[in-house]
């Protein structure tokens, strides 16, 4: 087996996914290393804050380096240097968000790339042979991302089609991998729950090794993305890890976690870093604003990081306002350190029975009304 349901409470799980490459305690969140590189971190630091594993991007590994670079060169883990876990994307989240570079077809999708104009082909067979390549630990089958909102029409269209590629994908990843690496479904349908039914069922029946939730966060309110969650997360197997792709805040997280899901990545974490946002116990600073410019006291004292407690606010501010490249590093740092704790507290929690409460303390902390009703 290689996802063990450890402990619950209500609808959250406390679990441990087993890779190649290590354990994966969840509920886990995994730092975007989209193009083999968390941006403005050295990996050796992104482990220290707890990271078990990142996240990187086949459509943009494919275009470069390129996979067989990286196969030649030892492999994705000796070639970024990342000696723990490895999830891989498919591509599929291109296929909404570069939609003016591609067209898709039953086949799959041809992509103009958005570097230098030259095309690239992805079908099914084609994303699981790169990212058996690259090597990646977990690996995420092609599929349509429509955006939103969508007709009805394009929504199913889209489930019928992914369900089609999942079953060449499934069969290309059998016929080819042997070394204990897994292979994750993405759930597609939208809002709409009976498409959602249809995908998670028609998923499930094809025997992979783990199921994602995909096509949300993508402008919907937080309460929709909720109640699809809710509703599709019943429908996966109780003993394989569940995926919500590209999730988020801190209340989607803990919302999320509370309606059953056991994994998350974001660009939230570091995007938010490089714009001199960071991501505390005390709530989110913003450290262009001239009030911290005298501010002698660290983000967050209480976090075992060293970006967190051992600079100045009004240092930090100085760095942001005169376009210090470390501010990035520094607020990035912080920011994963800060999420890996979030994760931490939420395995203890569900452990002790006591999510609801840990949802009202982390709402407190924030001052945000939002969150306070994400447990429920």
């Amino acid at each position: 087996m290689t996802f063990q349901l450890l402990a619950t409470d209500g609808a959250a799980r406390r679990g441990r996914l087993i890779t190649p490459h290590g354990t994966i305690e969840t509920p886990a969140f995994m730092p975007v290393g989209t193009q083999a590189s968390v941006k403005a971190m050295q990996l050796r630091d992104v482990a220290e804050t707890g990271t078990e594993v990142v996240l990187g991007n086949t459509y943009h590994l494919m275009l470069r380096p390129g996979a067989d670079r990286v196969a030649a060169l030892g492999g994705l883990h000796r070639f970024m240097g990342w000696g723990r876990a490895i999830l891989t994307d498919s591509g599929g989240f291109q296929v909404m968000s570069l939609a003016a570079l591609r067209t898709i077809d039953e086949d799959g999708v041809t992509f103009r790339s958005h570097v230098d104009g030259t095309m690239h082909r992805l079908t099914p067979e084609r994303a699981v042979e790169i990212q058996l390549k690259l090597g990646a630990d977990v690996q995420m089958q092609l599929d349509e991302c429509v955006a939103l909102p969508a007709s009805p029409e394009a929504v199913a269209r889209a489930v019928t089609l992914s369900l089609d590629w999942a079953r060449r994908a499934r069969r290309a990843f059998l016929t080819a991998e042997g070394g204990g690496r897994l292979q994750f479904a993405i759930v597609q349908g939208g809002t709409d729950m009976n498409e959602r039914a249809r995908s998670a069922e028609g998923l499930v029946a094809l025997g992979f090794d783990g199921y994602a939730v995909g096509g949300l966060a993508v402008g919907e309110p937080q309460a929709t993305m909720f109640a699809t969650v809710a509703a599709t997360t019943p429908r996966l197997p109780r003993e394989q890890a569940r995926y919500l792709m590209g999730v988020g805040t801190p209340s989607d997280i803990v919302g999320a976690v509370a309606r059953g899901i056991d994994m998350f990545d974001c660009v939230l974490p570091t995007r938010a870093g490089r714009h001199g946002l960071a991501y505390t116990g005390h709530g989110k600073l913003n450290l262009k604003n001239a009030r911290f410019a005298d501010d002698p006291t660290p983000l967050d004292e209480g976090m075992d990081c060293p970006a967190s407690r051992e600079y100045p606010r009004a240092y930090l501010h100085h760095l942001v306002r005169v376009g210090e490249p470390l501010a990035a590093t520094l607020l990035s740092w912080n920011n994963i350190a800060y999420y890996q704790r979030l994760m931490a507290d939420l395995r203890r929690a569900i452990e002790g029975g006591t999510l609801a409460a840990e949802a009202a303390r982390l709402a407190a902390a924030w001052g945000d009304p939002r969150a306070r009703s994400t447990a429920s």
